[in-house]
């Protein structure tokens, strides 16, 4: 966006639509459903965990009511997993949950669209990305459709083998937030419980950050009409350049 340029009458609606979801995050509407979610699905998983993500095609519904690979219990499983469905036809039948960032996160991990599912199973970040304090914050519901979801980084320098500070993100480390909807075991068919990516914003830029400053980027996202706004959770991670996940936090976990 130019600096200088004068908003428009669009831009400046958007904004006074995020300023007043911003104002919502300190103080609820009586109707809204942010905040629901049910103690035994709002899990917290270090910011550091593991990585699971699931990729399924939007045409593969026997993808969707598979056995799962990995049952063990949650409980004694603490890993983060982000469930992603791919565009397909138009009239495929995960078309409902289908999203077109699932594409570009496949790109970012210089994988291809599956014609059926993938997952990839990433290890514990590198103690680096532990130097790096991550929030995220669900605001109510705003206008019926509307969360307010606000992405929290603040970093701490490291030490270099030289005793110079050092940064805590590996250059061109980029901010993501999206609105997960978490689903147990026996939605719709699956004999898992599902952590569905419904809404996506990134890359957020992350070149301000400056240690022990914190750096906030809010967004106003919609939730699908297919979705369930109780079960809604606003999730953040920073994401390095090669699409790794360097650390993840949900709204209502320290």
């Amino acid at each position: 966006m130019q600096p200088h340029r004068t908003p428009t009458a669009a831009r400046l609606s958007a904004v006074a639509l995020i300023a007043g979801l911003a104002s919502g995050l300190a103080a609820a509407q009586p109707d809204a459903p942010a905040g629901a979610v049910t103690p035994d699905l709002a899990r917290c998983p270090p910011a550091q965990a593991a990585v699971l993500e699931r990729f399924l095609n939007a045409d593969c519904a026997d993808c969707w009511s598979a056995p799962a690979v990995d049952a063990a219990p949650l409980a004694a499983d603490p890993r983060w997993r982000f469930d992603w469905i791919a565009a397909g036809r138009d009239d495929a039948p995960l078309s409902a949950a289908a999203l077109n960032d699932t594409a570009d996160r496949l790109q970012r991990l210089g994988h291809t669209t599956p014609a059926t599912s993938w997952q990839r199973l990433q290890a514990p970040a590198p103690g680096a990305a532990a130097q790096a304090g991550l929030q995220a914050h669900l605001g109510p519901a705003w206008l019926g459709r509307y969360m307010a979801l606000e992405f929290v980084l603040t970093l701490a320098p490291t030490s270099s083998a030289a005793g110079a500070a050092a940064p805590a993100l590996p250059a061109g480390s980029s901010g993501w937030l999206a609105m997960v909807e978490l689903l147990p075991a026996g939605t719709d068919g699956s004999p898992l419980a599902r952590e569905l990516l419904r809404n996506v914003a990134g890359p957020l830029p992350l070149d301000s950050a400056q240690a022990g400053a914190p750096l906030h980027h809010l967004r106003a996202m919609r939730w699908p009409e297919s979705a369930d706004p109780t079960r809604l959770q606003a999730r953040a991670w920073v994401e390095a350049p090669d699409g790794s996940l360097l650390a993840v936090a949900a709204d209502r976990c320290p």
